[in-house]
């Protein structure tokens, strides 16, 4: 397996009860093989949330009336952080449970596999991959594909 950042601080935060959801470790482990050879430290935070707030976060951010499976805040703080903190952060994932077990479902994938999928993808939107033309979806879709290879887990597309 691919070493992780120098140094990595991942919050997992539960606003909904555990059951069937992937463990801190999980989660931690899926973010370290994204960043792997990409960024030397990171400072993220990943918050589990229900239907109700990920439909209201979706809709307040990207004008979207309906829960999505991951939501990626990069932080690009245009006046940075404040004089002598100096902290790497790369900024915060909000990830859909309901809406992730059902995917996950419906396209009869293993759960925690398409949690990886998922924390993988907004980890790459977090460093500035997108996927709004063709082009761009190509080559996220590919080192989503590698990073998961690189866990043992098949290509999601």
């Amino acid at each position: 397996m691919t070493i992780g950042p120098a140094r990595l601080d991942v919050v997992i935060n539960y606003a909904l009860p555990r059951t069937g959801i992937p463990a801190a470790v999980s989660f931690r482990k899926w973010v370290a093989a994204a960043l792997a050879g990409r960024i030397r430290e990171a400072d993220l935070a990943i918050r589990i949330v229900d239907t109700k707030e990920g439909r209201s976060l979706n809709r307040h951010y990207r004008g979207k009336d309906y829960a999505t499976n991951v939501l990626s805040f990069p932080a690009d703080l245009p006046e940075g952080l404040p004089k002598g903190v100096k902290m790497p952060l790369l900024g915060d994932l909000v990830i859909c449970a309901p809406v992730v077990a059902r995917e996950a479902k419906e396209q009869k994938k293993a759960l925690a596999a398409h949690y990886a999928h998922l924390t993988v993808h907004g980890v790459l939107h977090l460093l500035g991959w997108d996927h709004e033309d063709e082009r761009d979806a190509e080559c996220m879709e590919q080192l989503e594909r590698e990073i998961l290879a690189s866990l043992g887990i098949a290509d999601p597309y």
